[in-house]
């Protein structure tokens, strides 16, 4: 029997959140929780992101983060998490989001340089 879109994508959602519980960050689905369209995907311990996530062979990623940056609430980074079957998952930001994050990297020493 074919999975309808709203179970794969909140298959996805759930994978994503254990993809992060996994390398110790807490998450769980959001929608389930609050109800509300605009909330997260995927709500996580890591403030100030907004989790927006795609589980799809196919993505338009312009249309995936706009619709993660009207989601996303005052001061946090929309992101968009995205899997296709077989592959890993991947983030989508705005570059105008990316280049403080590398900053703040560069800062704690990431990434170490080789010894």
């Amino acid at each position: 029997m074919p999975i309808n879109s709203r179970q794969k994508g909140a298959a996805g959602e759930r994978e994503f959140a254990k993809y992060l519980r996994d390398r110790g960050i807490e998450a769980r689905r959001g929608q389930q929780y609050s109800g509300s369209p605009d909330s997260p995907d995927v709500v996580s311990d890591l403030s100030g992101v907004h989790w927006e996530v795609k589980r799809t062979e196919r993505i338009n990623g312009y249309t995936a983060l706009d619709q993660a940056q009207v989601d996303s609430g005052q001061g946090e980074v929309p992101i968009v998490a995205h899997r296709r079957n077989g592959r890993p998952w991947m983030a989508m930001l705005a570059m105008d989001d990316l280049m403080p994050l590398l900053e703040l990297a560069e800062l704690v020493g990431w990434p170490r340089s080789p010894a």
